[in-house]
């Protein structure tokens, strides 16, 4: 039984109260109620499952997420009076018995209503009364009733069931034909006057009954609610709702997200590492929140002695004698190619008109991987303002140099031969440089903060390289914090009043919560970390595509390609926009825009994500995730087909400076 109560509990914080469920009274009930009691004992070991189950008359038990989605929409309290049609197993109607007064609950099946009763006895919910009958038709004979909850999917609201809502009475139902239901809630007002909304796409069996549908699949009932029972499809409110996005070049493009420019984070993200239009996009952004509304810092997914490179170019900074240059490690098509040429060559134009170095915008890099360019990042500077630092620091740093070249090599040299003494050293030596701040940033604050952001991400990178072998989450959720931390540093160090653009994939930028990254794997990202630290300041926009082409390899370290990308599924979030007929476009998805297409995309879907490594053949498996797109991101930016980046070949470095952070 403890084993339950974990696993009951468990699905209560991870499926339903991360998702948005609020309702404190469908929270506690759905804690007490047994749902191993409501599945056959085959299932039981199933029973906290975030999906439907099998049960008895070929029916299911409702996801749990929905069920909960369903009370609280309906309003239950204590005391009230609630008709449930389509019993089932009992489950919803034991949820259900936990909050209101009485529960009266109708199933078609004579064996299932009464191994509903049965199981209600025996768990002792006295003010639950399972009747056997036509759900459709509801009881008159028990009306009026202060929330009416149906578990199966009609053509349409019967009207016997609006007809016993006492006033200001809510009823859920969900409406319309398989593969295209949403669930609607109707609230009476008066005598006559009914108010629909809806609330989003779900998938339910079919109502059987007099006012629902005949055992044959056809309508029973000619009556129906108009609106949104009978609502347009998500793909035209998709159509509906987006805005067309001009060519990149036209300053109209940029002028679309000004809707966005009061905020002071502004995340933009990527279904893919290497599409050209979603770089492109992302540099006229870019550039318009640089030019017209002070943003400085662009902070991207790259480690932080590459980008710096690429920083003292764009701010006239000069050089800083590095041998190595950036970007040179896998996957080097992300950052180096012709679409971040152009940002870097026009960032650099831009900054050579702003005097005021503060002012200038920067690029800045927020991940974690490159551990032996931080490590001479981090001696570099020491040997010229400290040397006698520096000599410690080469001490410190010698447990970590057999493996420079090759960090996950020393994970796996930690793990077996007990290397953790590193850590200690890499903090120690982290706070060592951190103390001397002011003496440091005296004489070159920026110098200081490239070496105290080298110091900590050494720190951090040991610690990743360690943990990675050992799985879970953690090392994901090390990596997203570490980015989010360096924002954080970004943001100290350039004043109260800096703003920044952040460039990662919709993985990092979308607010996990609300992806099976959350739900089912306790994953954090810097998308969701914004949110809780800056609220409305951080706007999260996601992109994806349908179809194209993208640069990726087929495993980690192993050379380029350019694959063509499958068309969407039909049960993701790009086919619905594919469905659109809308080739490029913005969708708005903010809290109060768009609030009924927000409600009809609110059932979680499939979403595509490709990395570095992109495998068509596995495509389902290894790229496809559950998410609440409405959710997960402020707004959408889709372009049906996309093409590979284009590499940067030698043509791309003649007549450039030599300072420039890609040249030969």
């Amino acid at each position: 039984m403890a084993r339950y109560d974990r696993l009951r509990n468990q699905m209560v914080d991870v499926q339903i109260a991360r998702r948005g469920v609020r309702d404190e009274h469908v929270l506690a009930a759905m804690r007490a109620v047994p749902r191993e009691h409501f599945v056959s004992e085959t299932m039981a070991e199933f029973a906290y499952e975030d999906s439907a189950l099998p049960i008895q008359e070929g029916q299911t038990i409702s996801q749990p997420y929905i069920v909960a989605v369903m009370i609280e929409a309906a309003q239950v309290r204590p005391g009230d009076r609630v008709l449930e049609v389509g019993a089932g197993s009992g489950y919803a109607a034991a949820v259900l018995g936990r909050i209101a007064g009485r529960v009266l609950a109708i199933e078609r099946h004579e064996a299932l209503g009464q191994l509903a009763a049965e199981r209600m006895r025996a768990l002792g919910y006295v003010n639950v009364d399972v009747r056997i009958g036509d759900g459709t038709r509801g009881l008159p004979e028990e009306a009026p009733f202060d929330a009416i909850l149906v578990a199966a999917g009609g053509p349409a609201v019967p009207h016997a069931l609006k007809e016993q809502l006492g006033i200001g009475g809510r009823l859920v139902i969900p409406v319309g034909q398989a593969g295209n239901q949403a669930l609607c809630k109707v609230t009476r007002h008066s005598a006559t006057r009914y108010e629909e909304e809806n609330l989003g796409a779900v998938t339910f069996v079919p109502l059987i009954g007099e006012q629902g549908w005949q055992e044959d699949g056809r309508r029973a009932a000619t009556n129906h609610l108009p609106g949104a029972s009978r609502g347009q499809g998500p793909a035209g409110m998709i159509a509906d709702a987006a805005e067309d996005l001009p060519a990149f070049d036209d300053p109209a493009f940029g002028r679309l997200f000004d809707r966005f420019a009061d905020r002071r984070l502004v995340l933009l993200g990527e279904a893919s590492h290497g599409s050209s239009e979603f770089h492109q996009a992302r540099a006229a952004i870019t550039r318009h929140l640089i030019e017209y509304h002070d943003f400085t810092i662009v902070a991207v997914e790259a480690d932080w002695p590459d980008a710096a490179a690429v920083d003292r170019y764009v701010r006239h900074r000069g050089p800083h004698g590095d041998t190595e240059q950036p970007f040179r490690r896998f996957p080097t098509w992300m950052w180096r190619n012709t679409d971040i040429h152009a940002l870097i060559a026009w960032m650099r134009g831009h900054n050579a008109g702003v005097d005021d170095m503060a002012r200038r915008a920067g690029f800045y890099g927020l991940d974690i991987y490159n551990m032996s360019g931080s490590i001479g990042a981090v001696l570099d500077y020491l040997d010229r303002v400290d040397p006698e630092a520096a000599k410690v620091a080469r001490q410190r740093y010698g447990c970590l140099t057999p493996w420079q070249t090759d960090p996950a090599t020393y994970g796996r040299a930690a793990l077996s031969k007990g290397y953790a003494e590193c850590e200690q050293a890499v903090i120690e030596q982290c706070r060592d440089l951190l103390k001397k701040q002011l003496d440091y940033a005296a004489a070159d604050g920026d110098a200081f903060l490239d070496a105290a952001q080298n110091a900590r991400l050494i720190a951090s990178a040991e610690r990743y390289y360690r943990i990675m072998y050992y799985g879970g989450a953690e090392s994901w959720n090390l990596r997203d914090t570490h980015m989010f931390e360096t924002l954080q540093n970004l943001l100290e160090a350039k004043g109260p009043h800096a703003r920044a653009i952040v460039w990662a994939h919709n993985s990092h930028i979308g607010d996990a919560r609300f992806t099976d990254m959350g739900a089912v794997r306790d994953e954090i990202n810097i998308g969701q970390l914004c949110r809780e630290a800056f609220g409305r300041e951080a706007a999260l926009i996601g992109f994806g595509t349908h179809g194209g082409t993208v640069a990726a390899a087929t495993d980690w370290d192993g050379a380029m390609e350019v694959k063509r990308v499958l068309p969407s599924r039909p049960d993701s979030y790009e086919r619905l926009c594919h469905d659109s007929g809308r080739d490029r476009f913005l969708l708005d998805l903010s809290p109060g825009a768009n609030e009924p297409l927000r409600r009809r995309l609110a059932e979680p879907r499939l979403e595509r994500f490709i990395g570095v490594i992109y495998r068509p053949e596995t495509e389902l498996q290894s790229h496809y995730s559950q998410a609440i797109l409405p959710e997960q991101f402020d707004a959408y930016v889709w372009f049906d087909e996309t093409q590979a980046v284009t590499p940067l070949g030698p043509e791309h470095h003649r007549g450039v400076p030599e300072t420039y952070p890609f040249g030969e």
